[in-house]
């Protein structure tokens, strides 16, 4: 978690110091000038601008909530550029600015106070404001990088605690901090943070397919590092430095850490040349030591301040150069620069004191609420069409284009399947199953122009379809997509395809599981471990036909969750049960039984298959439902049972979704022709992630990826499943009647 929080930690102890410097600046001069009566005005700024800050904080996390994996992936790398940025540029100005910071906001109360009481809530608003931006930004990069939030929250939140500290022990003048030494070695440690986000965003940015080479890898260490060990979660957390990196990521790694560290350390050298010229006149007698009654009448600003010198905070300066004559004390200043004092008799109306502070966090946080809101922008709600099994469609008009809200109320008596379809046609837009009797439910979809009606297939009886009417408009609008309908007739050639690859498959398992029982019988348990994989495999790649295979698919690759027993089990038998004790030690005689009981199941199943009813609709939800259980169990290793060999079962997952993707084709392409691409380029992403942790003979272990090795897993497999999820849609058996 240090990891995590130290950058955050510095960040908030910076950006605190800075802006809590300049809020203690106004108030230290508003107290020395005898105007504490506009206290309350710079805490108004200062409450606008957290309420902004934590307002903008909150729109970045809820937009980006709102998008797909992909346009996340953009979002996050395009706001990881801009984070770092807001840093390099605050680096470098508090390197320049931290010696005269605190006459330059001297400058601007003065001003201030002569021009009203908004100019002063606008000075303290736009000092901390920007700050506190920053610091929601880099806090929401930093945040998506550790993929938690605790880590980073807690250290900014310990960051601006000791900010606060140190600004009132500045203010109480009971610290003494040299801030250009503070703001330049904090900036160096920041210069190097911000390389590591730098590249995390443009890693990001090649995950959104914004920019190339994202399987380009110029370092990939993740077979060899421990990503559990302590440096290796100091480095990610703290660096952003990860076993595996691309080629862009390198390049941008190293130049942005050459050149702004370079241009950072010489400016750093030339303004110790600066001041070292002035030590050398101050020395010779150019310069004068100010006047006894400087430090009085300078008032808060230069005891605040670093100084010209950028020397110290807090106390008293041994010497500094020549300064203008000082100011007069309050009591002596010219009756003209004190407000005119109210007449008694004059009218007064005074806001009450509540308003404004309410107003400035009200305000912030409805603007936010409302950007969210419309983030995800919903339809209104339409008209209701009335549903029954003698008619349908009743009250349906002509939708104006565009999204549309239908309320679609059941009015019969049974459930009934409702769509909106193209008459001329079938094609489907939008659909509705089980709208059960005397129920509302929303069905949402885009019209263009052309033709519309209702199709309402109760659960007994034929189907009813309405009246067609017409939308005027042009004809395949933006978000207008209609899904033509799939038979059973369409879905048998690509069933029948499907069906000889388990077969073969099945055959081949009959031979594999065989094999694994001889090496088990003979005792030679290493070969039997080799010879196990291969034959899980071939059993995960035939994932499409689970559903098919009753009570074989628990006896064959069941998992012991449930069991009374556990792994211990008498019910806890095939793959897992053999993996389990070929790899927890146990002997050859204790695995036989249940290795043999593995061959004549998969025997079992191969006579049994020819016979045993596949649903042709299980195909399109099977494309979706084997990386969705990928995801679930090997990605998470809850069902490796000690062989660590998760990522091999997934990557046979990943074949058995290919193939089945190749007898669905024909159908995809005439409904979705864009959609295969799309996928064939995710598929060939996470077979890259995949193959990346084949090692020889051997895989890595889920527990032992690394944290962004992980994060890329889990990433395109998502990614993968996103982009599968129209399939179940778009070949769908509908009723027609």
């Amino acid at each position: 978690m240090w990891g995590d929080a130290f950058p955050s930690f510095l960040i908030g102890l910076r950006e605190g110091l800075e802006a809590g410097l300049i809020v203690s600046v106004l108030v230290a001069t508003l107290v020395r000038t005898g105007a504490r009566s506009r206290l309350p005005q710079v805490w108004t700024g200062v409450l606008a601008a957290i309420a902004l800050s934590l307002s903008f904080g909150a729109v970045l996390t809820f937009t980006a909530a709102s998008l797909s994996t992909t346009a996340q992936e953009a979002f996050g790398g395009t706001l990881s550029i801009v984070a770092v940025a807001f840093v390099t540029a605050m680096v470098f100005w508090m390197r320049r600015s931290a010696r005269g910071l605190a006459g330059e906001i001297k400058e601007k109360v003065t001003e201030a106070l002569a021009m009203g009481a908004g100019v002063l809530v606008l000075t303290s608003f736009l000092a901390v404001g920007r700050e506190g931006l920053e610091t929601a930004l880099f806090l929401w990069t930093t945040a998506r990088a550790a993929n938690e939030s605790a880590g980073p929250l807690t250290g900014a939140g310990i960051g601006l605690l000791l900010a606060g500290a140190l600004c009132w022990g500045l203010y109480r003048r009971v610290l003494r901090i040299n801030l250009t030494r503070f703001f330049t070695a904090t900036g160096m440690v920041l210069i190097v943070i911000a390389a590591g986000v730098l590249g995390y965003g443009l890693r990001d940015l090649q995950e959104g397919t914004v920019l190339p080479g994202g399987t380009a890898y110029a370092v990939d260490l993740s077979g060899s590092v421990d990503a559990g060990a302590w440096y290796s979660t100091l480095l990610q957390g703290v660096l952003n430095l990860t076993p595996a990196m691309t080629w862009l990521q390198v390049a941008g790694y190293v130049g942005y850490l050459a050149v702004v560290m370079t241009l950072f350390v010489r400016g750093v050298r030339g303004v110790r040349g600066v001041r070292g010229v002035r030590g050398v006149r101050e020395q010779s007698g150019a310069g004068a030591p100010a006047p006894a009654g400087a430090g009085a009448g300078a008032g808060a600003g230069q005891r605040m301040g670093a100084g010209a010198d950028g020397a110290v905070v807090g106390g008293k300066r041994a010497a500094a150069p020549p300064a203008a004559p000082p100011a007069a004390p309050p009591s002596a200043r010219p009756p003209a620069t004190e407000p005119p004092p109210t007449p008694a008799t004059a009218p007064t109306h005074r806001r009450p004191a509540w308003l404004i502070p309410v107003a400035v966090v009200a305000v912030p946080a409805l603007l936010a609420g409302l950007v969210v809101a419309l983030a995800d922008p919903k339809p209104a709600a339409g008209e209701t069409v009335a549903v029954s099994e003698t008619a349908c469609g009743q009250g349906f008009t002509a939708p104006e284009p565009g999204r549309q809200d239908f309320l679609m109320h059941n009015t019969g008596n049974q459930t009934s399947e409702v769509y909106l379809i193209d008459p001329s046609s079938n094609a489907v837009y939008g659909e509705i199953e089980g709208l059960a009797p005397g129920t509302t439910r929303d069905l949402v979809a885009t019209v263009a122009g052309g033709t519309y009606a209702w199709r309402c297939v109760p659960a007994d009886g034929k189907a009813v379809t309405s009246k067609a009417v017409r939308v005027g408009g042009a004809a395949g609008a933006a978000g207008a997509r209609a899904v033509v309908p799939v038979s059973e007739r369409d879905l048998a050639a690509p069933l029948k395809a499907y069906r000889a690859y388990v077969d073969r498959g099945l055959a081949t398992l009959v031979t594999q599981t065989g094999k694994l029982s001889d090496d088990i019988r003979a005792g030679h348990l290493g070969t039997a471990r080799a010879d196990w994989l291969t034959a899980h495999r071939t059993y995960a790649s035939l994932g499409a036909a689970y559903g098919t295979f009753e009570e074989f698919d628990q006896k064959i690759d069941g998992r012991p969750d449930g069991l009374p027993g556990g792994v211990h089990d008498k019910d806890f038998t095939g793959f897992l049960r053999i993996e389990y004790g070929l790899w927890h030690g146990e002997p050859a005689a204790g695995l036989k039984g249940v290795a043999q009981q593995l061959a004549e199941d998969s025997a079992g199943l191969r006579k049994a298959f020819p016979h045993q009813d596949f649903d042709s609709s299980d195909l399109p939800l099977r494309v979706h439902e084997i990386l969705e259980n990928t995801l679930q169990f090997e990605l998470t290793g809850d069902t490796d049972q000690g062989s660590g060999t998760g990522l091999a079962t997934a990557d046979a997952n990943l074949a058995g979704t290919r193939e089945l993707l190749s007898v669905l084709k024909p159908l995809l392409i005439t409904r979705a022709p864009r959609l295969l691409p799309t996928v064939d380029a995710d598929i060939a992403r996470l077979q890259k992630l995949l193959d990346s942790a084949h090692h020889g003979t051997g895989w890595t272990p889920v527990d032992r990826l690394d944290r962004v090795a992980k994060a890329r897993l889990d990433g395109a497999t998502g990614q993968l499943l996103e982009d599968l999820s129209p399939v179940p849609d778009l070949l769908e058996v509908r009723k027609s009647a």
